[in-house]
């Protein structure tokens, strides 16, 4: 996910490299604009996500980058297996659908789950841990 301040300047910027929209999800209560992106041929596998948020403001300190996302099979078993092998997870699939786990450089990846998986212990009662 990239932060953006200027949509239509971005979008221009990634079709130069040859990716296109794919598709829009605008958020009136959150206030701001997804926007995917990716090569012909990889819609919905590999995508850049772009964040407009509607109210201005100034990124810096990394703060316009924000994370890399992966689609599981299972996000549950995908957790449990990251999480036995000393993996730190920030944000535990209490929803079924998402996670965020941190790098050993604490670079924060989104687990999604396709879909949604039922809430199942010990995840659904599990505080997050950390930044995200």
């Amino acid at each position: 996910m990239i932060r953006v301040t200027d949509p239509a300047a971005t979008i221009a910027f990634f079709e130069l490299i040859g990716l296109k929209e794919v598709r829009r999800i605008d958020s009136e209560q959150g206030r701001f604009t997804l926007i995917f992106l990716a090569a012909p041929g990889q819609e919905g596998v590999a995508e850049v996500e772009l964040t407009h948020n509607w109210d201005p403001e100034e990124y810096s300190g990394g703060r316009n980058f924000g994370h890399l996302a992966y689609q599981v099979d299972d996000i549950y078993e995908t957790c449990q297996r990251l999480r036995d092998a000393g993996v730190t997870i920030n944000r535990p699939p209490r929803d079924g659908h998402m996670a965020f786990v941190r790098t050993p450089d604490n670079i924060s990846v989104e687990l999604l789950q396709d879909g949604r998986l039922p809430p199942a212990e010990p995840w659904a009662s599990m505080p997050n841990t950390g930044v995200w």
